[in-house]
């Protein structure tokens, strides 16, 4: 695994569950400011970035696709760096 795994790196050494991925996407849905997000096993998250840094997530938030948005903003989360600490 890399220095800096992604999500998707870490959902496949089994450090990050399926479960707490859509919770996360749960958090960003239920409130855009969610900054500081706890994963798993120690891995934090900054969802406002990840979203900051994800363009087609960012615009899927401003549709009224309630399924897209989800997709795309699951799409960045397993993308994301989170860090652990």
């Amino acid at each position: 695994m890399a220095n800096n795994p992604t999500v998707s790196e870490l959902r496949k050494a089994a450090e990050v569950s399926d479960q707490e991925i859509d919770a996360a996407v749960d958090a960003v849905l239920a409130d855009l400011a969610t900054e500081s997000y706890p994963l798993a096993k120690g891995w934090t998250l900054d969802l406002v970035e990840t979203l900051r840094t994800n363009t087609r997530a960012a615009e899927a938030l401003t549709t009224d696709k309630p399924a897209w948005k989800r997709n795309m903003v699951r799409t960045a989360i397993l993308l994301a760096h989170p860090v652990k600490g």
